[in-house]
């Protein structure tokens, strides 16, 4: 391993331990011994999720004219994940363990390299034999005994009491296989040869009623998008608004995951955060303004224009996830990935990935996809319910136009079908009867859908912030000190605030009248015992950016010009400044919101 990687890993694992001594994240159900790819936010985390919350919340519907939002029941008709394609299509491909019955997913297996170690079966003096042959993967440095012993604690851990003792189970008829390099077909962890990937459903699958019967079946929802498209015409109806217009919801959603990794990173329950953006398709744009805007680098995407198609609009959204992740602290570990024909769905126009840098590599913090009218059509087609809209003005502005470009535009489109290379191309017959509603006004919206995770936003904001210097006091003792550098509008903490010496009743009490005009403001924490440089550290470590200090200036000791001020310190800079009581709130508010 790389001395990077092992930098890396290890920068991971105190992320990991200061999550648990500060109180940001726990492992689920620890005291039982954990339940796998489930966590549970402490008293920080929980704020911080709050904070990031709000942010997205406020960015996306508060700050907006057109975007409204919605919270949807986790729970939902089954009916829905059938047409969505969730039921027959949302899988992932799996292998197996021969050794073990471990499944991995087939793209989370990294190249090995090592010697194949094949053994006809096993057997032990309980009278219990493993009947099958065994082939392991024994890794480069790796001694035999190592190995052989690895091979008895597995088939004894999976036979269970029927084994008896480990060290009693005997391997038969050891033979030496091939040495392999870059080789895939191992388990990660195990070293037992892997099955062929077959696909798993990631669905968690419970039961909606009380008979617990096959017709009971139901799901906890895998995504909260469909909620979203089946709710679609409600919003619309009851809302009086047009498109372009969006709806967006903050929610649980749970999948299987049968290798949850890298922290909170791919959790098997998380919260996602997602807008459905519903534009009109290219072709009204163009009957009612006469042309599609073109794409090009260096457009303006500062303010959306009436002739904007599906391009403008998904690069529009880029722009606008990249600003809100810049106003978080994130906009200098931040990639993109473009997807290409080959990555993209049938239905999908286009899709880019924004990428973060973790400790663990470059992984993918947002998805932002051109959908086309997928959804709503789907969901049309499946319930029977039009999802269509009326929009007057595109059947005033069709009723102007001639036959001879009526005919036009369904050539276009013809021209558009017959040139797809995913999906089955719509009909010449399907093709006229869609033009036919457009014309008189009706249509199907499309629809760009930024979709992000909260948790892997929490823990991309804690990354990001994590940093570690090391310090020497006069004595020359070194003392490593960390610091989350989390941006204001997020940190679970804005403002501690401390009396300079506790035993002092005439700080005490100026310092909670502070601490009182405060925290109807914002979340603070009162601190007041050890020296005032360690209560500094404990609050820089949790990422406090403000400290206010109550000290013999603010009870006017110095002089009247102090009276009544406070010490204001930066966590990030250092600085210091004095700063009147009066006007303290005024000066901090707008930092931290």
């Amino acid at each position: 391993m790389s001395t990077d990687a092992k930098n890396s890993i290890a920068q991971m694992e105190k992320i990991v331990s200061l999550c648990k001594r500060r109180g940001f994240i726990f492992q689920s159900s620890e005291i039982y011994g954990g339940c796998g790819g489930v966590w549970d936010y402490g008293p920080l985390g929980a704020e911080l999720k709050r904070n990031l919350r709000s942010a997205w919340w406020n960015t996306m519907t508060r700050e907006r004219e057109d975007v409204l939002g919605l919270d949807a029941s986790i729970l939902m008709n089954p009916a829905i994940w059938k047409a969505s394609g969730h039921v027959d299509t949302f899988a992932d491909l799996m292998r197996e363990c021969s050794l073990t019955n471990k499944r991995v997913r087939a793209d989370h297996v990294e190249p090995q390299e090592g010697v194949v170690m094949n053994y006809s079966g096993a057997k032990s003096p309980t009278g219990w034999k493993l009947a099958r042959p065994i082939s392991v993967l024994m890794k480069k440095g790796e001694h035999i005994e190592s190995l052989r012993k690895r091979v008895r604690t597995l088939i004894a851990s999976n036979a269970g009491e029927a084994a008896g003792k480990v060290e009693e189970i005997e391997l038969l008829d050891e033979t030496k296989g091939d040495t392999l390099e870059k080789t895939v077909d191992f388990h990660p962890e195990t070293g037992g040869a892997l099955g062929e990937a077959r696909p798993f459903n990631l669905m968690l699958k419970t039961y909606l009623g009380p008979t617990a019967t096959e017709a009971d079946v139901t799901y906890l929802r895998p995504e909260t998008a469909q909620a979203i498209f089946a709710q679609f015409k409600n919003v619309f109806d009851s809302s009086r608004v047009k498109v372009p217009f969006g709806i967006c919801q903050i929610g649980k959603a749970f999948r299987n995951e049968v290798t949850p990794k890298n922290f909170t990173f791919r959790s098997r329950e998380f919260e996602q955060m997602e807008l459905e953006f519903f534009i009109k398709p290219d072709e009204v744009v163009e009957i009612i303004c006469g042309e599609v805007a073109p794409w090009s680098e260096g457009a303006d995407l500062s303010e959306p224009k009436p002739n904007w198609g599906w391009q403008l609009w998904h690069r529009y959204w880029v722009d606008q996830r990249t600003k809100f992740y810049q106003g978080i602290g994130l906009g200098d570990v931040l990639e993109y990935y473009w997807q290409t024909s080959d990555d993209l769905a049938h239905y999908a126009r286009a899709c880019v990935d924004i990428l973060c840098e973790f400790p663990f590599g470059t992984e993918e913090l947002e998805g932002i996809a051109a959908r086309g009218d997928f959804d709503l059509s789907a969901h049309q087609n499946a319930s029977t319910k039009s999802q269509e809209i009326f929009d007057e003005e595109l059947k005033t502005a069709a009723a102007k136009l001639t036959d001879e470009q009526k005919e036009a535009l369904i050539q276009k489109r013809l021209a558009v079908e017959a040139a797809k290379t995913k999906g089955a191309p719509m009909t010449e017959a399907a093709v006229r009867a869609w033009f036919e509603r457009l014309f008189k006004g009706s249509y199907v919206p499309h629809v760009i859908e930024p979709s992000a995770g909260l948790d892997r936003m929490a823990l991309a904001v804690l990354a990001k912030a994590f940093s570690e210097t090391e310090k020497v006091d006069e004595k020359g003792k070194k003392e490593v000190i960390t610091v989350l550098r989390l941006h204001p509008r997020v940190a679970p903490i804005k403002v501690g605030v401390f009396p300079l010496l506790k035993n002092k009743p005439e700080l005490v009490a100026k310092a909670r009248e502070v601490y009182a005009l405060l925290k109807k403001h914002m979340n603070c924490f009162y601190d007041e015992t050890a020296s005032i440089g360690r209560r500094y550290a404990r609050q820089d470590e949790v990422g406090t950016p403000f400290g206010v200090t109550i000290d013999f200036e603010t009870c006017g000791e110095k002089g009247p010009e102090l009276l009544d001020t406070v010490t204001l310190r930066h966590r990030d800079s250092g600085e210091q400044e004095r700063v009147k009581i009066s006007e303290l709130l005024g000066k901090l508010l707008p930092l931290v919101s």
